[in-house]
């Protein structure tokens, strides 16, 4: 199974509407599931992936109070037997992966995806996957636009980071 991943899309503050190489790849990659790890900041954010797939999200630091009445801060859930847990993030943005493991590491977790840096990491850390997609629209603490994609694979999972610029 692939699951299609973005967070900090912010739009429409940043940008328009979702980047079309981002929901073209979802579409060609054939994802069954989208997650979007916060700072969707309303509602027009999410409906160009809900065209591709279903989507899960949380909210961010930067939402409005619709999207956060609507979602949570964390959302744990399984996927193909693997646990997941989506968060956005807070602080500063360097130190966040660390954060992320030692805030949720007792969650029971396989994977962590978070987002809030506007920086994509892919790291297995303590046999935890933690997966940051970066932003497609923003480059804020980050040289270039990203966002990306997990696949899970009898119980392994693997990310890939996908740059836009």
């Amino acid at each position: 199974m692939k699951i299609g991943v973005v967070s900090d899309t912010h739009i429409p503050v940043v940008a328009p509407s979702i980047p079309q190489r981002v929901l073209e790849v979802f579409a060609r990659e054939g994802v069954s599931l989208i997650l979007h790890a916060g700072d969707v900041v309303s509602e027009e954010g999410l409906y160009d992936l809900m065209s591709v797939a279903p989507v899960r999200a949380v909210a961010g630091n930067m939402d409005r109070p619709s999207i956060r009445d609507s979602y949570p801060d964390v959302d744990v859930f399984e996927v193909e037997g693997v646990r997941f847990l989506l968060t956005h993030g807070w602080g500063d943005p360097f130190t966040l992966p660390r954060r992320i493991l030692e805030t949720y590491r007792n969650r029971g977790v396989r994977v962590m995806v978070f987002g809030h840096s506007h920086r994509p990491f892919n790291e297995e850390v303590e046999g935890v996957l933690l997966f940051n997609p970066g932003s497609p629209t923003d480059t804020i603490y980050a040289p270039r636009r990203s966002f990306g994609i997990l696949e899970v694979e009898e119980g392994r999972v693997s990310g890939s980071i996908i740059f836009l610029d």
